[in-house]
């Protein structure tokens, strides 16, 4: 498997159909589009772009999903009935588990970051792995410095 950098422009990157339930359908006949961009090595993250016609629906949100709205407008009703409006440059995080409404009034396109959520015990297994490698890493390989009275690993050696 190689690994590298991946680039794409979201305005302009073709979409292919990519419909929901339509069940979800509470009003109009949105038609929704994306295209994944790049998936981590073990699929838990992925980067897509998605785009929605006109129309109102339910999304039921079963991975953590954090939007930035390229173009269009979108008004989200969460949990509360509290209501918002998404526009150009604007963010939002959807925690896995909630559902809100969405009335997309202008062909809304975003990026969104889609992440699979672990249990917190796999999670903290992770991060002490991670922790275990990089010192076992520095230490081994003789790239230390000194900080805080342990041992880590030199991120980088460019001038830049």
């Amino acid at each position: 498997m190689t690994l590298g950098i991946v680039t794409a422009n979201p305005s302009t990157l073709d979409l292919a159909p990519s419909p929901f339930p339509r069940e979800w359908v509470l009003e109009g006949n949105p038609q929704a589009r994306s295209a994944e961009i790049a998936r981590t090595g073990d699929s838990a993250m992925r980067l897509i772009v998605w785009s929605c016609t006109e129309g109102r629906f339910r999304w039921e949100y079963s991975i953590d999903e954090t939007v930035q709205i390229l173009s269009g407008e979108v008004w989200i009703t969460d949990h509360n009935n509290e209501m918002r409006r998404l526009g150009p440059g604007d963010s939002a995080f959807f925690p896995a588990g909630t559902t809100s409404v969405w009335h997309v009034t202008e062909t809304v396109r975003k990026v969104a970051v889609c992440r699979a959520r672990m249990p917190r015990l796999v999670g903290f297994g992770l991060r002490a792995w991670n922790w275990a490698v990089r010192h076992a890493e520095a230490y081994f390989l003789g790239d230390t410095a000194e900080a805080g009275g342990e041992f880590v690993a030199a991120r980088s050696k460019s001038p830049i």
